[in-house]
């Protein structure tokens, strides 16, 4: 018997089972694959952390305590885990991202820079942008080392006491009494609490979800760059960049070779987490990902030297699910996160273990929560 058990030891869930196993919960982490692994969402060496959110100043107190948690798991570790870069959000005057931004920044006083096109590639010529585009600035972005944040928080965990197990598959659970009972393909286990955090599984796991957690394959790429000394962590920032064909997001050249670029909602395509082939690369993935590269960054248009893919799971508004299910206040859903979550984890851990121990966080979750779905939706 445990007191707390948590379905899935991906990104949300590494941090989350480390926090609890820190705060002397006996708690249990099961994974259907290893610990860590390259079958959900938080693969491909980093993630980008941003302070100017875009998607809502709601987001902005938990991204200050985000970057606070992220240092403490770099003392813990002895390393470093969140590079600062400077960060860029580009587009025209109205476009979504820089209004967002600028919102942001004013709504919470967060210093930044708004930039026109010429200050934007004179700063940083890897850029090649028309020249009604602006771009704001925010010192403080840059990018999180998601592999190792994994392994960083599942091997505390495993310090702190927490059990771990990798390749074993919950096949259901049920509330008994005031706890819960998970049954997987080894073994039955008891707990006072349950948090499911399962990223693309989850509406595998909790009838209901179906339409509020879609996954969507997701595909990376890394190209030579032609321009080195261009892409640079130091002389080339992370990105966001809004254009007729969609968001694009990237990255200075880290970690392995080559400039990281993806696009926002790839292709489109909605995927079953358990029957997709994550080693088929086709030939438009690249293509979609080289009208950025071609037209936007002429010095890293060079051949691609990675592709790999990865799944988003999005919500019907692209907000997270932060909440306890209504019929079963023991059970506590983390998840999905449409994209953007990874840079939140370091939180989220600490949210998830206060509504499993405590039943209630001093985190403003409101934006989160499930009701905020129409009847008939959840």
């Amino acid at each position: 018997e445990y007191d707390v058990i948590v379905v899935g030891v991906g990104g949300m869930r590494s941090a989350t089972v480390a926090e609890l196993a820190n705060r002397g919960a006996r708690v249990l982490g099961l994974d259907l694959g290893s610990i860590p692994n390259h079958a959900g969402s938080s693969h491909g060496v980093n993630r980008i952390i941003r302070l100017a959110y875009m998607e809502d100043p709601g987001y902005v107190p938990l991204l200050r305590r985000s970057y606070s948690r992220w240092h403490d798991l770099e003392q813990r570790l002895g390393e470093t885990i969140l590079v600062k870069t400077g960060g860029v959000d580009v587009g025209l005057p109205d476009s979504r991202i820089v209004t967002g931004a600028l919102g942001s920044s004013r709504v919470h006083d967060i210093e930044h820079e708004l930039l026109d096109a010429a200050s934007l590639m004179q700063r940083y010529p890897g850029f090649q942008v028309p020249a009604d585009f602006v771009a704001v600035y925010q010192a403080d972005a840059g990018f999180v080392l998601s592999e190792r944040a994994i392994a960083g928080y599942a091997g505390i965990a495993l310090e702190d006491g927490a059990d771990l197990h990798g390749h074993e598959a919950v096949v259901e659970w049920r509330v008994d009494g005031a706890g819960v009972v998970v049954r997987t393909d080894r073994d039955e286990y008891r707990a006072r609490r349950l948090v499911i955090s399962a990223g693309a599984w989850a509406s595998k796991l909790i009838r209901g979800l179906e339409r509020l957690a879609v996954p969507e394959r997701q595909v990376l790429m890394w190209s030579r760059t032609l321009r080195p000394e261009r892409f640079a962590v130091g002389a080339f920032p992370v990105f966001l960049l809004e254009v007729p064909q969609g968001v694009y997001y990237g990255f200075p050249e880290y970690g392995i070779p080559g400039f990281k670029l993806g696009l926002l909602h790839h292709r489109d395509e909605v995927v079953d987490p358990d029957d997709w082939d994550r080693s088929v690369i086709e030939p438009q993935d690249e293509a979609v990902l080289r009208e950025c590269t071609r037209e936007y960054f002429p010095d890293a248009d060079g051949p691609a030297l990675t592709l790999a893919t990865c799944m988003f799971t999005n919500t019907l508004d692209e907000h997270f699910i932060i909440d306890t299910l209504p019929d079963a206040p023991a059970v506590v859903v983390v998840s999905p996160c449409s994209g953007h979550g990874f840079k939140f984890i370091s939180i989220i851990g600490e949210i998830a273990a206060d509504l499993a121990l405590e039943g209630g966080t001093e985190h403003d979750i409101s934006m989160f929560s499930l009701d905020r779905f129409a009847e008939g939706e959840v």
